[in-house]
């Protein structure tokens, strides 16, 4: 039987079982830490809750036990961590030790995950809960169904979120192979100082010598962008070193177009083959595609490392002085026709993976949220 059909099945016996409710004061032990951020040591022997997702580490711990921690300010009802032994805690986040045998804390560790946000939502009437205080955590009301009832929905919603972690870390190494694959073949076709073996898109083996290297100031004219503060919205699409900004009503231009920061995000290289407009923060280019393809341009760029033609001022920043000293190889434009069209293919297939990747773990969290949501649903007391 599979994790599905166990859960289904359990579904149904959770609809007829006997469930008790209790406050957790009554059913667990509540308190916070000594601790503060200073007391963590990166190598410490211990983990160190504090406030965020993040474990730190700590050479002392304060509690050996098992327990579910919670932060008492910020992330509430977002941020679990379930402690097993020796720990350390903040002074501001919370430790629930449970009291009572017939109370699996794992159990009580996943009833929070699903609950416990809607709870301090309601109590604060609407608004944003920043903190929480230990009566609000003393009358949060528990479901206790029979133990064996709160072991088998543990078991399966441990093996739910073991599945979901190894899908998530597949999926990750698909992509990974598949970017370093595309940056490869990349690199590979576009190494026209024959470097690694030299880039031959068709089997042509006399191409180096019809290669003919410029500076990019010759046969790319660089723009600097302007403010949009005063521009209408639209559906333009607006740039800036990190992607795009906003959208208005006019274009700065309207031919395919390679975008370069001027600072900040220096190492952004984008592709526009509509209009577009672009702030102080990136360049744009007027190519001269009598000699150089756009795309082809586009990618060679994306080979060269821009930090290190950063200026050293302090926030990383790229002048046009320095950026029409590159030099540009130009192969035939048939050759970058081909080119291009190989690489597009690569981009397209690591881009349907970059993407596929969060919707696929996306469905099985959702998938993983229903049951669990199901799973941890009783009925109260009339």
């Amino acid at each position: 039987m599979d994790m599905q059909s166990k859960a289904k099945k359990l579904i149904e016996m959770i609809q007829t079982a006997p469930v008790e409710w209790k406050p957790l004061g009554e059913v667990a032990e509540i308190g916070t830490g000594s601790s503060n951020r200073q007391d963590e040591e990166h190598d410490g022997e211990y983990p160190f809750y504090v406030r965020s997702k993040n474990i730190l580490r700590s050479s002392t711990y304060q509690f050996n036990e098992t327990a579910i921690i919670i932060p008492g300010e910020g992330g509430i009802g977002d941020i679990f961590h379930y402690a097993e032994g020796k720990y350390a805690l903040h002074q501001r986040a919370y430790r629930v030790h449970v009291v009572i045998p017939d109370l699996s804390p794992k159990f009580l560790y996943y009833f929070m995950n699903v609950d416990f946000k809607r709870y301090i939502q309601a109590k604060s009437v609407g608004a944003t809960a920043t903190s929480i205080r230990k009566p609000m955590l003393q009358r949060f009301p528990i479901p206790i169904p029979p133990l064996e009832i709160q072991q088998k929905i543990v078991k399966i919603l441990d093996k739910f979120t073991e599945l979901e972690a190894t899908l998530e870390a597949t999926l990750e190494a698909e992509l990974a192979l598949r970017k370093r694959q595309y940056r490869y073949y990349r690199d590979f076709l576009l190494d026209f100082n024959n470097q690694i073996g030299g880039r031959i898109a068709d089997g042509y083996k006399g191409r180096l010598k019809d290669v003919v290297w410029k500076t990019l100031g010759e046969v790319v004219n660089i723009k600097n962008g302007k403010d949009w503060k005063n521009l209408s919205s639209g559906d333009i699409p607006v740039y800036g070193s990190g992607g795009v900004m906003g959208y208005v009503d006019t274009f700065a231009y309207d031919k395919p177009s390679v975008l370069i920061p001027r600072k900040g995000s220096i190492t952004n290289i984008f592709y526009a083959d509509f209009p577009f407009w672009n702030v102080d923060t990136i360049y744009y280019t007027e190519i001269d595609t009598s000699k150089l393809k756009p795309k082809f341009f586009y990618y060679f760029m994306r080979t060269i490392d821009l930090m290190v033609l950063d200026t050293g001022s302090g926030r990383p920043s790229l002048t046009q002085t320095i950026l029409n000293k590159i030099k540009i190889p130009i192969p035939p434009l048939p050759e970058q026709e081909k080119i291009v069209a190989i690489l597009d293919k690569f981009d397209t297939l690591t881009h349907s993976i970059s993407e596929g990747l969060p919707y696929e773990i996306a469905l099985r969290r959702k998938q993983y949220e229903y049951y669990r949501g199901q799973l941890l649903s009783f009925p109260k007391a009339a």
